[in-house]
């Protein structure tokens, strides 16, 4: 029951990430002014929770997907195996997040 109420919400906060999608492509096809204005905000800690957060919520909603998916074709629906696939989409979304949020911080010069 709470995957598919935060499914739902990471599917909103998915379509307000677009925006900051769509703005660090405009600030990069704009020049070096524009980009360091994006990168001005984006790297404080409130832009790097922004970020992480919308990482998170790609992560569990493409994780939670995937086992709507199953349900579609009728795997998965008993109680104990729905729980515990929760837990599971749960934990490796995080772990998913959060390596690809470390792999962008020091790939790419972050912070």
């Amino acid at each position: 029951m709470m995957t598919s109420i935060v499914h739902r919400a990471t599917g909103v906060a998915l379509s307000i990430g677009m925006a900051g999608l769509a703005w660090w492509l405009l600030a990069l096809a704009s020049g070096p002014d524009a980009y360091a204005t994006f990168g001005a905000v984006v790297f404080t800690w409130v832009g790097q929770i922004f970020v992480f957060g919308f990482v998170w919520s790609l992560c569990f909603h493409l994780l939670n997907g995937v086992r709507h998916l199953a349900w579609d074709f009728g795997y998965g629906f008993a109680a104990r195996l729905s729980n515990r696939v929760s837990v599971a989409i749960i934990a490796l979304s995080i772990l998913l997040a959060v390596a690809i949020y470390l792999y962008g911080l020091f790939s790419f010069g972050g912070m």
